[in-house]
């Protein structure tokens, strides 16, 4: 079942989500059905969208929805397990905050463990850049973290439409 997006203000994007331990329970199995499905309501209604963490629709739980253009799946219970000293910058966006961008910096490659749905383990080693980009974000949920919480500077959370309307400027470059 789709669930309401939360946006940015409500509490439950800050807490720190719980593991998962039983992946026969009834409720994980919905929830996890029910991120899917969020993920996807969202992809056909607006055209984009990678990723979505549990918080995001209320299930304080240790669990990822990720559609990289090959179906969607999930994570459970991911750990970043390294981090590259690379860094890049760029204006991240979320779908708890849909008209802002937000300045970060991030790890250009992360390694990270995870399980499936079944709950058999699995890791994931020396991502690229946009799906290190994208699991940094997610991971970040399942701990109350925001990507306006890492801005480089507190001038860096913007609209949207000022972005497009100023990305010439010098100032909204990532260079």
């Amino acid at each position: 079942m789709v669930k309401e997006i939360l946006i940015l203000g409500n509490p439950l994007l800050r807490e720190t989500s719980a593991e998962i331990s039983d992946f026969n329970d009834a409720d994980f199995k919905r929830e996890t059905a029910d991120l899917k499905d969020t993920l996807e309501d969202f992809r056909r209604k607006k055209g984009f969208g990678r990723g979505i963490a549990a918080p995001q629709i209320g299930v304080p739980k240790r669990i990822i929805a990720l559609n990289l253009g090959q179906g969607t799946f999930v994570l459970v219970n991911p750990e970043i397990t390294w981090k590259s000293d690379e860094t890049f910058v760029l204006w991240d966006d979320c779908m708890s905050f849909p008209d802002l961008y937000a300045k970060v910096r991030r790890s250009s490659s992360i390694s990270l463990t995870y399980q499936d749905e079944t709950g058999t383990h699995r890791e994931w080693e020396h991502l690229g850049r946009a799906e290190s980009e994208l699991l940094q974000h997610e991971t970040d949920h399942l701990q109350g973290i925001l990507a306006i919480d890492r801005v480089l500077d507190k001038k860096d959370i913007i609209y949207k439409t000022e972005f497009e309307k100023n990305r010439r400027m010098k100032r909204f470059s990532i260079a």
